[in-house]
């Protein structure tokens, strides 16, 4: 998707939104959580009608995005070049309280922070990512996490893999393990592993990468497969659930990891925990049991608490991945039902899509784009809705370098 034509989409749909709306004048919005989708969903918010009081909550006054995030631990980018202020969100209107969000009053219709100040607000959107399952593997918590870094929350983990990945021993195997269930990022392992791959056949030959996977396939397995038969043959190991490749246990002292098929001593193990909707959503109420924040696919209110929506990776949007590009599809939608319910209509019907980009080299991606529709009360991807798959290609690398410049802007008009 080039640049020009994913702002022409973004366009399209903020003036699909953008119609005035008295009884939306000074309307008290309180966004919980500023990554993609609560950033982009303030922003959108004080486009569409610029009276809308909208307040976004964080405790990071800066962002790190987990796009391209690979690439700063294969030497490729800096953390630096992914960081982001919330200069750009200020400028548009949006007030940013820098402060971590404790408590949610569905009857007083307030937010507590963790100084005690509560915010008043008429609708409110919760979007606080995800949190870690530690313990799973046993033995994998915080701690470890020092010695075997996930890298899976992008900043001071990416760096510590870096760092680590640069001292390991010519010779020495690197390992990741991929948890089963609902994940940010599905595709970023494998992107992971080929970035990781063409890092080591350029700096330490004699070493190779083995991916312990809890699963049985993944996203665009065949382009991903290939391009390592052709880029990187013999320097990945794919082992699959069926094959020992779920992680039970794991030793960070002797950074080894216990599957099926017995113990595995590395050199650098880069375990990347199960994953959850953020703890502010667990204890505000939003989350079912099994974990994640049911909401109408239509407009993601919760069907949990009143006037609460959730979006982006702690929500159930069925066939839609957690990704960064759904995350803003799905602020671009509730923002719309926001603005609908202010002024007492029906919400527009959703557009939703999202667009994945994998780098298999430092000069080629492959892309996973998908469209969705509502079917049956669930988000469905529509059949073959952007017909075959682009082959890997130097010409998807570009754009998936406009798409992120794109989407920084789109979300935190960066």
């Amino acid at each position: 998707m080039k640049r020009r034509a994913f702002i022409g989409f973004a366009a399209l749909g903020a003036a699909a939104i953008a119609t005035p709306s008295v009884r939306a004048a000074s309307a008290r919005i309180v966004i919980v959580g500023g990554g993609f989708g609560g950033s982009a969903c303030a922003l959108l918010l004080k486009h569409a009608d610029s009276s809308l009081d909208v307040t976004l909550v964080d405790p990071d006054a800066h962002y790190v995005t987990c796009p391209m995030s690979n690439e700063v631990i294969v030497g490729a980018r800096t953390i630096d070049a992914l960081t982001l202020t919330r200069e750009g969100l200020q400028r548009a209107g949006v007030r940013f309280v820098h402060a971590r969000a404790r408590a949610l009053d569905a009857d007083a219709r307030s937010i507590r922070l963790d100084d005690g100040t509560r915010l008043a607000y008429d609708r409110c959107v919760v979007a606080p990512g995800i949190r870690f399952l530690w313990g799973t593997p046993e033995g994998y918590d915080e701690a470890a996490s020092e010695r075997m870094p996930h890298a899976w929350r992008a900043g001071a983990q990416t760096t510590r893999l870096a760092e680590r990945l640069r001292a390991m021993d010519d010779g020495g195997v690197l390992a990741i393990s991929v948890p089963s269930g609902l994940m940010r990022c599905p595709p970023g392992p494998y992107e992971r592993a080929s970035l990781v791959a063409g890092y080591l056949a350029r700096h330490k030959p004699r070493s190779k990468v083995l991916i312990f996977d809890a699963n049985n396939r993944f996203a665009r397995q065949e382009a991903f497969t290939a391009a390592w038969d052709a880029l990187y043959r013999g320097r990945i190991e794919w082992i699959p659930v069926t094959e020992g490749g779920a992680v039970e246990r794991v030793d960070a002292r002797t950074n080894t990891l216990h599957t099926a098929s017995g113990a595995h001593r590395v050199a650098l193990a880069n375990v990347i925990p199960p994953q959850a909707p953020g703890q502010f959503a667990l204890d505000a109420g939003l989350a079912s049991g099994h974990g994640w924040c049911p909401v109408d696919p239509a407009t993601f209110a919760s069907t949990r608490v009143p006037h609460v929506h959730a979006i982006g990776d702690a929500c159930i949007a069925d066939a839609m991945p957690k990704a960064a590009s759904a995350a803003l599809s799905q602020a671009r939608q509730c923002t719309a039902a926001i603005v609908a319910s202010l002024a007492g209509r029906e919400p527009p019907a959703p557009a939703l899509d999202s667009v994945c980009y994998s780098a298999l080299a430092l000069d080629r991606a492959l892309a996973i784009r998908a469209r969705f529709r509502l079917a049956n009360g669930r988000i469905e991807a529509e059949p073959d809705a952007a017909g075959a798959a682009p082959a890997p290609s130097a010409t998807e690398r570009e754009a998936a370098e406009n798409w992120y410049r794109a989407i920084r802007a789109d979300a935190f008009a960066a």
